[in-house]
């Protein structure tokens, strides 16, 4: 019953948004991971040289065109120039991670070289801008991102309006019109897709980026808390079923003491009686034993003394003979309650008799928690080698307890089903109700 809560993380949290995107990065960076790219300076170095030998190609590539087009053809100084301000301009990506606003102000100013190196009439732009405007969205809180734009933008606009083909080279190409504000308008205009577009983008990807980090981490201390929950109620179901097993022991040993003493009595007086005596003695202390193994390693929690809260604490530990008082008092709440016995009933063993009547209680718990108003039944089969309870619920609604760590009932129940070699079965049923079943093996000195 416990289990149809579902996920608490996934309550408290929910779900972690994941990029489209997500599993592509991961391929590619899998791909990184093999052919030895692994950290940040590796992965920036192999970006930088890429992106050198794009530029580069791009820029040889539009020199061939110019002679093929118009037959202009720039000096070798120029072009060797060219070359290493675009080269430059794209080796500064190393460092795009850890100084973004260096390595974009620094790829401006080779931006703007390229601007003074260049005809007016011809236009080139490297893709390291694109690349160090995006890193800074991604990197840097929105003040300095802003600043960042902002600077890079006046250097890029006034800094190239003012030398834009100031050391180039004179060519015979088609003229531009000589107005300075066109030549203003187009350099401030190609700020935009230059500078901000990447930014932005960056900066959204940034923004989700950390969002979903923080998400996880939340996920995370909700595993690690409902763990701990989940640790802390195993450890006080052991605690009690170790205070039960110690009233058991307590009470079928001071009777073995008693039978054992009178026994002493008969001892040549009345062999039979004596006989018998040690014999129930012997049975007693076999049972008690065969307790005590099966719940070794069920220890007491730091501190707990066994006595017990104060319900509990000197009262006699309750087995299935007590189960129609549990059943009366789950009745005066307001549940409808049929209990069905097939079989024969007979006794089980102490610790056994212990376990069935706790799972019942926590099964009827959950139920009036889970299905308020739901039709209960139980039932109890008392088999010729096997024993087994099931309780069932009908639909119902659920209401709010109060109960803190709900969701840990079945942990305990299983715990003490492993400590009797029980089978428990807990789930859904058909009509939306739920079950518990429990079942475990019987001999013929339990009966």
């Amino acid at each position: 019953m416990g289990d149809r809560d579902h996920d608490p993380v996934a309550r408290a949290v929910g779900p972690v948004p994941v990029s489209p995107l997500a599993g592509a990065a991961d391929r590619f960076d899998a791909l990184l991971d093999r052919v030895g790219l692994r950290g940040e300076v590796s992965r920036d170095a192999a970006l930088a040289v890429v992106v050198a030998a794009v530029s580069v190609g791009l820029l040889w590539s539009l020199l061939d065109l110019l002679v093929y087009l118009e037959g202009a053809v720039l000096p070798p100084a120029t072009g060797i120039a060219l070359t290493a301000a675009f080269a430059a301009q794209s080796l500064l990506l190393v460092v795009r991670r850890r100084y973004p606003v260096r390595c974009l102000l620094g790829g401006t100013a080779g931006q703007v070289l390229v601007l003074a190196l260049l005809p007016p009439e011809v236009g080139l732009q490297g893709f390291a801008l694109f690349i160090a405007a995006y890193t800074c969205g991604t990197r840097l809180p929105v003040l300095r991102l802003t600043a960042a734009v902002t600077g890079a933008s006046a250097l890029y606009g006034l800094g190239g309006a003012l030398v834009q083909g100031a050391l180039a080279p004179s060519v015979d190409l088609p003229p531009v019109p000589d107005d300075p504000v066109v030549t203003w308008l187009g350099v401030v205009f190609s700020v935009i897709p230059t500078f901000v577009l990447p930014a932005l983008a960056g900066a959204y990807v940034g923004t989700r980026r950390r969002y979903t980090d923080l998400l996880r981490v939340r996920a995370d201390e909700e595993i690690r808390a409902q763990l701990e929950r989940a640790e802390s109620a195993i450890r006080s179901e052991r605690t009690r079923m170790a205070r039960e097993l110690h009233d058991i022991a307590a009470h079928h040993l001071s009777g073995m003491v008693v039978q054992a003493g009178a026994a002493e009595r008969l001892v040549g007086r009345d062999d039979d009686a004596a006989r018998e005596a040690m014999a129930w003695v012997r049975s007693q202390g076999k049972e008690t034993l065969a307790s005590l193994r099966s719940v070794v390693g069920a220890l007491r929690d730091p501190g707990e003394d066994g006595r017990g809260d104060g319900a509990d604490r000197g009262a006699p530990v309750p087995g299935l003979s007590a189960l129609d008082r549990l059943v009366g008092a789950e009745r005066e709440l307001g549940t409808e309650i049929e209990v069905v016995r097939e079989g024969d009933p007979y006794g089980l063993a102490p610790i056994a008799d212990v376990t069935a009547y706790r799972a019942v209680q926590e099964a009827l718990t959950n139920a009036r928690d889970h299905a308020a108003g739901a039709r209960v039944l139980v039932r109890l089969g008392y088999g010729p080698d096997r024993f087994a309870l099931e309780v069932e619920n009908g639909p119902g609604g659920s209401r709010e307890t109060g109960r803190e760590h709900r969701g840990l009932g079945v942990l305990g129940m299983r715990e003490r089903a492993q400590v009797v070699g029980a089978a428990l079965e807990v789930g859904p049923t058909q009509d939306g109700g739920w079950r518990v079943r429990w079942e475990m093996p019987v001999n013929g000195d339990e009966r």
